[in-house]
This record gives C-alpha cells, structure tokens and sequence, in this order.
C-alpha cells in the first residue's frame, strides 16, 4: 500500500466517523459542517474509480455507525440469528455506501470537467443521490445529512421552501468551500506559493450561510404568516411502555389495556384528542368486539376521541387473509370518526419484496413478518374540538371541525408523503410509531429528529405517540415543545397550534431536489458529448 493510498484511506474513515457522531445520539451537529473536509482531501489526484471505491468506504463507515441499531431489530423483533443480522447490517450499509462513492467519482469528474467551477456541482450532487435514496428500492432516506441539524432551528427554516435536502445542499457547500480553502492555505506553512484562493466558492458559502440565518430569524418571527387564521386544540398522547416481548401474548392483553387506560385517565377531561401509539390494541379491533366495547367504554370516560393503531383485518378476492397497519379515530360515543391505512409499508418489516422469487427464504428466517397490504394514500382525519370558555365565562359557539394527517412509523421519514397531508387540507399532523424494538440504540432519537423537518417543511405542528418512546409535541416551526424519555410509562398533553400555512414546499414538494438532479443530468450529458468528441481527434494524433 501506497502512503497516497493510506493516507486517502485514513481521510475517507475520518469522515466515516464523524457523521455518525453529528446525528443524534450523540448529537454534535456541527461537525457535520466540517464532516466531509477529509473526504475531499482524500480525492485529491485520483482517478473516478479509486474515488468511488474511497467514497464507498467512508459512505458505508458512516451509515454502519448510524444504523447499528440494525441488528438490535433483527435478533429481538425479526428472531433472526446474531451472524445473519450483522450479515444484514452490513449489506444494507454496503448498499447505502455506494451513494457516497458516487458522489465521490462525481467529484472527481465533474472537478476534470470544469476545472475551476466544477466544485459547486459537489452540493448539486449529494443532493440527488438523496433524492434517488429516497425513491430508489422501496426508499431508504435515513440520515440525510441535513436531519444532522434538527436543533439548528434558524438554519432549517428553509426547509418550508427546499425541504431537508435544501439543508443537505447547504452543509456540502460549506464542507467543499472549507476543503478548497484550507487546501490553498496549506502551502503558506510550507514555504511555497499557494494555488488561486477560490474566493468565489468562499463567498457563494458564506452568502447562503447568511441568507439562510436571516431567513430563519425572520420566519421564527412569524411575520410572513400575520395574517393567516389560526386556532388551537389540546392534544394528549400516551406513552404505555408495552414489552415488545409480551405486546401480542393474550394472556396480557387486560394489563396493557388498564395501563392505556390509567395513563388516559392523568391527561384529565379537557384534552380534545388522545393520541395512542402504533399497534396499540393487542388484538384485531374490528374482529374483537368484547374488546371493542372496553374500548368505547374507556373513550366515553376520557369524553375525548381517541386515536389508536391497530391491524385491520382483509381478505382477497380468493378469501386468502391479509394485514393493514392502520390508526383508528373512535369518538366518546362509540362511533367511529375514520380510519387511517399505512400506504407506505416497511420492507422486510411489514412485507418481503421479492417474496415469490428472489428472497422465497426469507419467511423461514424471520419471524413475525406479516402478509400486510398497504392503503390508498395520505387521507385526512377530522374532528371538532371541545368549546372553550370565552373571557365572560360563557362557552363559545361550536368549534369548527379540524382536519389532521396521521403519518405511521416508518412513513414520517418521506418528505413527499409527509407533504400530501398537507395538500388534503391538514391543519395539525400526528405520527403514531412502536419503536420497542430499536432497543436503546440512537434510532428512536433519530427517528424522532425527522419529524422536526417534517413540522418546519409545511408549518404544521406535530404530536408523536410511540408505545416505548420518544413521545412527545413539536410546534410548527421546528421547536421541540415536549420529549418523554424511553422506556417509561407516560401521559403528557399540550396545546398545538392549528392553522394552514400553505408553505411553498408543502405546494411543490421537492423542486429544489428536482432542479439538482436536472442540472447534475445536464452536466453529465455535457461531459459524455465532450468526451465523444474529442475521441476523434485523440486517434487522430496517434501515430502508426
């Protein structure tokens, strides 16, 4: 080994490491702004094949570090043996790894292609390659690097135009224009005249940085959003801390209901909406109905309708069964106000893709693994909220009725869906989750940082119920209101704010995102006709 070729491998696990360490939990999110500095360093001089390969290592390095939690899931929940889990772990971060190696060999070829500028293509870059994570195989959009800055709440503000991909974009700016100019400086400590200093590159970095500040300041101001109606609505969610190990034993099933039923009973009568986490019921609630009626009796005495998730039971056409996750909403009544189906399953969780060929094995490893079907779309929920005593005493007229969007577990982590229940006329958003089987691990932290984005992306705010943690409340522009810690019996409420802001994502989605793909496909057709081109002339001047 080449000291080149060690010193660029030591530079590509630096940044291997540190972006891990800017997610929580370990939460140092700013080092993400200097994450990639090594890596670029260690692209220095090399072709585009030795650059994906150091890409690749340092992508796989970091997301290994970000997702170990993994094989945590897959030996307590899944039943999967030790070695095929970190068999498992690692070939999903093999996968994810290859992402960062293409960015990396598009550095390199896009910096040969324009030799000066090519460098603000990088951010460009990163940012589709999320994109096609997002989209790419089921999609796998966990740790995008801009949900490094959940607690940068100035500096996330301009999600509402860009969404987390915009913050991407910003923080791989900052880290080329550092990489570029502490390597111009470098030469001066050795005594010999330095590159050009990429003051453009410098300045484009340091201007956005700014704008974004400003822009953040100002929109936490609430200025922009003066002049738009707005209410509230007094949200409870309930934490029960159900043991993953016993949550479907019968046996349990009227201990787990008097836990939700006691924590129900601290949120008191003046909450407008009680909120239980996903797969709350340990029972098929429509096919139940000794278990349904305890349900109704426990709604009337909260007099609040409540939320909970259970699996809804369906059959195909050939009567073979299948599963829904779907969120219940269950008025004091008895009634049922709606019903939520989870339309964006969990692969290898709530359904094997390749079932029938390629991966046929898989339902003799895993257990637990449900045939589930996935639902129709982002539909809306609605209800009308208590009356509230008016300043003389008196109750005011009929609340109108509000509209919410319930996003279940896995699916809070896509932008685009997140942003559908806003279009459908969303006035507040919910996400009910069961992170028991994460464990202790960094991913019930990270899991709960993403709905930050997600409330900062349509200024909505967000309640989030799990069964074992994080449970808590995030107001519309990213603030985090209320976090339980894990693993604990919990009943907490609060006031949300309802409104409909309309935020110019929320309308377009993932524009931004779009326009860094078609310019990267712009460039890259460039450089594939430059290349043709001058083939010609190459054989041309190549003697007999």
């Amino acid at each position: 080994m080449t000291h080149s070729l060690a010193r660029s491998l030591v530079l590509a696990g630096a940044s291997g490491l540190f972006i891990p360490l800017s997610f929580p939990k370990s939460d140092l999110e700013l080092l993400a702004w200097i994450a990639l500095v090594p890596l670029h360093w260690a692209l220095d001089g090399k072709t585009k094949v030795h650059a994906f390969w150091i890409g690749w290592l340092s992508g796989t390095i970091a997301f290994t570090g970000m997702m170990a939690w993994v094989v945590t899931a897959m030996t307590t929940y899944g039943k999967v043996p030790l070695p095929i889990s970190y068999a498992i772990l690692l070939l999903l971060t093999a996968y994810l790894g290859l992402y960062v190696g293409l960015y990396a060999a598009g550095a390199v070829w896009f910096r040969s292609l324009i030799p000066r500028y090519g460098f603000f293509v990088f951010p460009c870059l990163w940012v589709t390659l999320e994109l096609i994570r997002t989209y790419a195989l089921s999609g796998m959009p966990w740790g995008l690097l801009g949900y490094s800055q959940y607690r940068q709440i100035e500096i996330i503000q301009i999600a509402d135009h860009m969404g987390v991909y915009g913050v991407s974009f910003l923080i791989v700016l900052v880290n080329v224009a550092l990489a570029e100019f502490l390597s111009w400086l470098m030469p001066y400590f050795r005594n010999f005249r330095p590159a050009r200093l990429p003051w453009e590159l410098a300045a484009m970095a340091a201007l956005l940085v700014t704008l974004s500040w400003q822009y953040g300041l100002v929109t936490l101001s609430e200025t922009p959003f003066s002049d738009i109606p707005r209410s509230s609505i007094t949200v409870g969610v309930v934490q029960p801390n159900v043991d993953q190990a016993v949550k479907w034993d019968t046996a349990y099933r009227e201990e787990t209901l008097a836990r939700f039923d006691r924590l129900t009973e601290k949120l008191g009568r003046a909450t407008d909406l009680v909120v239980w986490p996903e797969a709350a019921t340990p029972f098929v609630f429509e096919r139940e109905p000794v278990y349904q009626l305890q349900l109704m009796a426990l709604a009337n005495r909260a007099q609040a309708p409540i939320l909970f998730g259970s699996p809804a039971l369906r059959f195909y056409p050939d009567r073979r069964p299948y599963l829904m996750n779907s969120a219940y909403l269950l008025a004091p009544d008895g009634q049922l106000l709606g019903r939520y189906d989870k339309h964006h399953l969990v692969p290898f969780g709530e359904y094997i893709p390749f079932k029938s060929s390629l991966l046929f094995f898989l339902d003799k490893l895993v257990e637990g693994i449900g045939d589930f079907e996935p639902g129709t779309g982002s539909a809306v929920l609605t209800l009308t909220p208590k009356p509230k005593s008016a300043t003389g005493g008196k109750a005011e007229a009929t609340p109108k009725p509000i509209s919410f969007g319930v996003a279940i577990c896995y699916e809070v982590i896509f932008p685009n869906l997140v942003r559908q229940f806003a279009l459908n006329g969303a006035e507040f958003l919910v996400t009910v989750t069961n992170d028991a089987w994460f464990g202790a691990s960094s991913a019930a932290s990270q899991h709960f940082s993403m709905v930050v984005f997600r409330s900062v992306e349509n200024h909505l705010a967000f309640a989030r119920s799990a069964n074992t943690g994080i449970s808590g409340f995030i107001d519309p522009f990213g603030h985090i209101v209320e976090a339980t810690p894990i693993f604990t019996e919990q009943a907490v409420k609060a006031t949300m704010q309802v409104w409909r802001p309309h935020t110019f994502y929320s309308r377009y989605g993932d524009v931004f995102a779009y326009g860094c793909a078609i310019i990267c496909a712009l460039l890259f057709l460039f450089g594939i006709f430059r290349t043709k081109e001058s083939e010609p002339d190459a054989i041309a001047a190549t003697p007999v």
